[in-house]
């Protein structure tokens, strides 16, 4: 029998926890098969980021950042969550409160199950207006299809994707209402994340300053790593399901 990756301590944490938060990074997307930013067969292969995901490169060239958008889109659609997505979901029915906080914008957690989640930069399956914020209905973007760019039928203002673009805040509240997962959660999970990108990597730190019990789930160790309880090495379709079970066995 294959040694469990992470120690008996974790899901006995887990198992008697009021509130658990998770931060999910794209690492555990990627398990989904959708490319990453950071890949060498990424997302951003053959594009320079700053072309497609800034305000001023839509405004430049809306039609091309429309269609790039729409692309992902279709990607994130096509996929399914995986079995970290679906461990995640099922912790969400073992633990009286479960917030998972995600950088990702696939809609995979929703997907999934999980109840609670807060996306930090966005969600691909959204769109809206940039003049008057109107969010975006089926057919608003069938002009693509036609080489025009998608504009509002209301204000014929430009339809944009509602994901975070590089210079721009956050989603208003979204901040907030991770770092109060973080700060009350009994036991805080930093899972597929390199603990890179702030505000988001600061909050495995904000858990363990207020008492959390703080994993680490990656298939590497992140910048994080030598700040937390336990690193559990390994995909987050295989050890969170492992998890789960584990804790199912206590219970």
């Amino acid at each position: 029998m294959t040694a469990q990756p992470f120690s008996d301590e974790l899901p006995r944490r887990l198992a008697r926890a009021e509130h658990v938060a998770v931060l999910t990074g794209a690492g555990v997307s990627a398990e989904s098969g959708i490319p990453t930013f950071r890949d060498e067969d990424g997302l951003w292969e053959q594009f320079d980021p700053k072309e497609l995901a800034n305000v001023e490169a839509f405004l430049d060239n809306p039609q091309l950042v429309q269609g790039w958008y729409d692309h992902r889109r279709d990607i994130a659609t096509e996929k399914t969550p995986n079995d970290g997505h679906e461990a995640l979901a099922a912790l969400g029915d073992l633990v009286p409160t479960c917030t998972v906080v995600t950088q990702n914008v696939d809609n995979l957690h929703q997907r999934a199950g999980s109840e609670t989640v807060v996306e930090l930069h966005g969600n691909l399956t959204r769109s809206y207006c940039m003049e008057c914020e109107r969010e975006a209905r089926p057919g608003d973007l069938d002009a693509l299809a036609e080489g025009d760019a998608a504009r509002c039928p209301e204000c014929d203002g430009l339809i944009r994707p509602d994901v975070v673009w590089f210079g721009e805040r956050l989603p208003e509240g979204a901040m907030e209402r991770a770092g109060a997962a973080a700060s009350d959660a009994d036991v805080f999970l930093s899972v597929g994340t390199s603990a890179v990108v702030y505000p988001a990597a600061g909050l495995p730190v904000t858990a363990k300053e207020h008492g959390a019990y703080v994993a680490e789930v990656n298939v590497e160790r992140s910048a994080i790593a030598d700040a937390v309880d336990e690193v559990v090495l390994g995909k987050a379709g295989e050890t969170l399901p492992a998890l789960v079970e584990a804790m199912r066995r206590i219970a």
